[in-house]
């Protein structure tokens, strides 16, 4: 085992782990092995994905998931970016890894596991021969992730196809976000994805997340627990028994509906990506849907994908506007450590170029910015609570504690 103590540089990652699975431990076993003198900081969403519901396990649970798969420390990327689209999540996730001041490495899977073509896309995308392409495409009435695509294609032939996939797609968003952030010099590694497809139902030996969640919804633990690595399938049992797991928006269905028909057609228009005519197509879906899944189905089309749909009805959920979200985020929140994550937390105290939050007490003396930005991930909890099994209280989020694992048994080392 090598020297936690030396351990002055990090791999970093952006992920969900909703739950954490074999494909999850694969990239982060794969990640220890290229950068063996380094420690693995993940950043993870919290209560909320990107996907545009509640996550299925709290994020504490997910984060001692990752800690004993294969990761050393646990950030939290803040809701107003975790639940959003790709290109303000990617750039959350990648500012909070760059700001801890100790990674000097991003890491993603990705379908092709082809970085050249990736940062060929990448560099096409934020050049404006796109937008004339783009616009073109919007006009014939193609979704924005149709248009683009095609769009790019227009530019790179080929390579432009990277985008029909989706962790390519995410991946292309971060190396977008390293140069958003003038950090093109960070050295990026992507690993082709291992098992099913995101949002794949085949029952392969690696099954997707989304398949996963579904077997935890529908009860089917046996399925669960031989698909999942013994110590996240522990876990899950844990806060099964507890009553937090899995936490469902459907719970609270009548309270999204009665949310978004109480709203009128200016705060619907406040929403993250509400183009002009989208408030009114809600409102009116809203008005006629009895069910969550009749929302989605009313008001989606093909220009406005469902995962758009669902982000617009969580985001009205939450009572959080576009206008709320920072341009970055104030403050970098540890969900937990192992002995290794400890040695960089000591760096961080030295290099991190935010504030750390242990506590959430801290967070009172910081800035506005970061009272806006707690504010609404303590808001998304107490409803998150809701989503529950065995509902809970409010005000959870002012307790929460890193979750730690430094006795030398209790790593997750291999």
């Amino acid at each position: 085992m090598p020297d936690q103590n030396a351990s002055l540089s990090a791999a970093g990652v952006v992920c969900e782990f909703d739950p954490f699975h074999q494909g999850h431990r694969w990239l982060l076993e794969q990640l220890r092995a290229a950068c063996p003198e380094k420690g693995i900081v993940c950043v993870m969403s919290g209560g909320f994905t990107q996907r545009g519901t509640a996550a299925a396990l709290d994020r504490s649970a997910r984060a001692e998931m990752a800690l004993r798969g294969g990761a050393d420390l646990v950030l939290e990327l803040p809701l107003l970016w975790a639940a959003s689209s790709a290109e303000p999540f990617a750039r959350g996730g990648i500012q909070c890894l760059l700001d801890t001041g100790v990674v000097d490495t991003v890491a993603f899977g990705s379908e092709d596991g082809d970085l050249s073509r990736l940062a060929t896309a990448a560099q096409a995308l934020d050049s404006a021969a796109l937008q004339p392409l783009l616009r073109a495409g919007l006009e014939e009435g193609l979704s924005y992730p149709a248009a683009r695509q095609r769009a790019l294609e227009g530019l790179v032939g080929p390579d432009g196809r990277c985008l029909e996939t989706p962790n390519n797609s995410l991946g292309v968003e971060y190396l977008r976000a390293l140069r958003h952030w003038g950090q093109e010099d960070v050295t990026v590694l992507t690993l082709p994805r291992q098992g099913a497809g995101h949002d794949s139902r085949q029952e392969q030996a690696w099954p997707s997340g989304s398949l996963l969640r579904r077997w935890m919804c529908d009860g089917e633990w046996e399925r669960l627990e031989t698909a999942l690595p013994p110590s996240s399938w522990a876990i899950t049992v844990r806060e099964r028994e507890a009553g937090r797991c899995p936490a469902r928006l459907e719970a609270c269905e009548r309270g999204v509906l009665a949310r978004l028909r109480s709203m009128t057609e200016e705060e619907l228009s406040a929403l993250p990506d509400c183009a002009p005519g989208l408030e009114q197509r809600l409102a009116r879906a809203a008005g006629e849907a009895t069910t969550l899944a009749q929302l989605y189905d009313r008001a989606k089309t093909r220009r406005y994908p469902e995962a758009r749909i669902r982000r617009m009805a969580l985001w009205a959920f939450l009572g959080l506007t576009a206008d709320r979200r920072p341009e970055r985020a104030p403050y970098l929140r540890v969900l937990g450590f192992n002995r290794r994550g400890q040695a960089l937390l000591r760096e961080m105290k030295e290099r991190a170029k935010l504030p750390v939050v242990l506590r959430s007490g801290q967070i009172r003396q910081l800035s506005q910015d970061a009272q806006i930005v707690f504010q609404a991930e303590c808001r998304g909890e107490d409803l998150r609570q809701l989503c529950l099994p065995r509902p809970g209280l409010g005000g959870q989020e002012w307790l929460r504690r890193p979750v730690c694992l430094t006795s030398p048994d209790s790593d997750g080392w291999d």
